[in-house]
């Protein structure tokens, strides 16, 4: 059977699962371009992961020791169960809390770096804690979480992978039950308290969450209502400006004709000016001819008169 390189299984496990069947669809596409139809055949049997799943193959991927790190604290809080040492599995269980509610967070902010992942209010986060949680209690669980080839969230209602031994005492050659382990009870009792606690603690962090997302829609809502108001202000002032902008260009031009017109009235003006000047020295001329022909017309009736 052929194998699919792991490079492909990175990167087909760290698309957003909504993109996930086509990413598939271009891996086929290429592998049976390179003339390997059993690897293409392989990679078509790849299945989409749920979001919560991709969220933490996104971890094991992108942040592979820390994912190490959850390996090795599961396999000491097993051995300690195993061995039933009651402080040393109270300090690994409030340092499992410390460990999960970390990895919780740094899945949050590989979220927030992939453009096609969900909102950071719908990231279903929860499912990624039980998730951590179960690989803490179960090897296969974690092998699958370290691979970063997780389809679905996991879930483990108890703690502890290894159940505690039945212990028979042995007397004649024949066995009997024993009184129950009280260490091993105190120990369960300590185990069933730490998830008390933790389950009251998430309860906790969900009410203090759900809070502020109230809040925070809240203040979206309150911030859309100021952008709607500010959009229409800006478009009654944009429509102001276009009209007063328009009553503009009309008073121009008319200032336009105005000027031109006026002009033409200045060009008349000084025309008919020089007109009045040429009429009035044409009148004086034609007085002037007059007051002679009369000088003379009166020269000649004195002339006249004189001869009688």
């Amino acid at each position: 059977m052929a194998e699919v390189p792991a490079e492909v299984i990175r990167q087909l496990y760290a698309t957003p699962p909504d993109r996930f069947v086509a990413a598939r669809d271009a891996a086929v596409a290429q592998a049976r371009r390179s003339g390997d139809p059993r690897t293409a055949r392989e990679i078509g049997k790849l299945r989409r992961p749920t979001v919560a799943a991709w969220l933490v193959n996104l971890l094991a991927i992108r942040r592979p020791e820390l994912v190490a790190d959850l390996t090795q604290l599961a396999e000491s809080l097993r051995a300690a169960q195993r061995d039933l040492r009651g402080g040393t599995l109270r300090e690994l269980s409030a340092q499992r809390r410390a460990v999960v509610g970390a990895l919780v967070a740094e899945v949050r902010r590989l979220a927030a770096t992939e453009p096609a992942a969900p909102p950071a209010g719908k990231l279903p986060l929860g499912e990624v804690e039980a998730t951590l949680n179960a690989a803490l209690s179960d090897a296969e669980v974690a092998e699958q979480v370290r691979a970063g080839r997780l389809l679905r969230a996991s879930h483990y209602a108890g703690f502890g992978e290894v159940p505690r031994p039945q212990l028979r005492l042995v007397t004649g050659g024949e066995e009997a039950p024993v009184v129950p382990d009280r260490a091993a009870e105190r120990a369960d009792a300590r185990r069933a308290r730490d998830e008390r606690a933790a389950r009251a603690e998430r309860a906790g962090r969900r009410r203090t969450a759900t809070r502020e997302l109230t809040r925070a829609r809240a203040d979206l809502d309150r911030a859309e209502k100021e952008l709607a108001t500010a959009d229409e202000a800006e478009r009654d002032g944009a429509a102001a400006l276009d009209r007063i902008e328009t009553e503009l260009a009309e008073l121009e031009r008319r200032r336009a004709v105005a000027e031109q017109e006026l002009s033409r009235a200045r060009l008349a003006r000084r025309g008919a000016e020089r007109a009045v000047a040429a009429a009035r020295r044409r009148a004086g001329e034609v007085e002037a001819v007059l007051e002679a022909l009369d000088a003379e017309e009166g020269d000649a009736d004195t002339g006249d008169h004189a001869a009688d």
